[in-house]
């Protein structure tokens, strides 16, 4: 779960990642938010409080590793129309610098585990159809492809939508 004192780190990968085009980018405080009320946000979000409009409750994780972030997850407790089609369940995200170490296979295999503890059966995922690393990870594990489409707004790029049966 998201704390405070991983706020160093954390802001740290925040820098790593800016100007990254992908969806699954890490949040940030808003302008004067204190990292504790930015932590916050995220408990609130997870019990569906003070959410931001079109938002639906999510639970997030960080996966840390010698006290360093590392990444996050998301698990979306319900999907709204948008969702179903461009953004699913589950997303995650791996700071540029961790990346193609095993920590996003290891991120969804855990997200999958809490996943199932909240009471899901299966799971949407969807990436980019450019995004090879996501498509790899997803199918990793266990993600089965139902299909490919149109990007929600022109030149963006095509959506693969997986379901994942959840054991």
């Amino acid at each position: 779960m998201p704390d405070v004192k991983y706020k160093e780190s954390y802001l740290e990968a925040l820098k790593e990642s800016e100007g990254e085009e992908s969806g699954a980018r890490l949040k940030k405080p808003e302008e004067n938010q204190s990292f504790e009320d930015f932590v916050k946000r995220f408990h609130d979000e997870m019990k569906g409080l003070n959410l931001k409009e079109g938002y639906v409750p999510a639970t997030t994780f960080w996966l840390i590793d010698k006290g360093e972030f590392i990444g996050r997850a998301n698990i979306r407790h319900e999907l709204t129309d948008n969702l179903f089609k461009y953004g699913g369940h589950i997303g995650y995200h791996i700071r540029p610098s961790k990346r193609k170490m095993g920590y996003g296979k290891k991120i969804l295999e855990l997200a999958l585990q809490e996943a199932k503890k909240m009471g899901f059966k299966k799971v949407l995922l969807t990436c980019d159809d450019d995004n090879v690393g996501s498509r790899k990870i997803i199918e990793a594990n266990r993600g089965v492809l139902e299909n490919i489409i149109e990007g929600e707004k022109e030149g963006e790029p095509k959506k693969r939508r997986y379901w994942i049966t959840i054991k």
